[in-house]
C-alpha cells in the first residue's frame, strides 16, 4: 500500500508540474484530481486497518475529489 501512495503522489506531482510549465492546467486537472481520489482512498484503507478515525475523513475528501476529476471531463 505505501508503494501505491508513492507512485499517486508521483503521478500527481508530474502531472500538476506538466500542467503548470505547458499551461495546459485546464486540460490535465481532471487527471490530477482522479489520481489524487486514487490516492487518497489507499490512505484511507490504510488508516482504516489501524482503526483510526481519520479514515472517514479521507474517503470523504476522496469521494468529493473522484467526484470533481470525474465532473470536469
Amino acid at each position: 500500500m505505501k508503494i501505491l501512495r508513492i507512485i499517486f503522489a508521483i503521478v500527481i506531482i508530474a502531472l500538476s508540474s506538466y500542467g503548470l510549465i505547458t499551461d495546459t492546467l485546464g486540460s490535465i486537472l481532471p487527471y490530477a484530481l482522479l489520481s489524487m481520489g486514487l490516492m487518497l482512498i489507499v490512505t484511507g484503507v490504510v488508516e482504516f486497518q489501524k482503526r483510526k478515525p481519520v479514515a472517514f475523513t479521507t474517503f470523504l475528501a476522496a469521494g468529493f475529489s473522484l467526484f470533481v476529476g470525474i465532473n470536469t471531463f
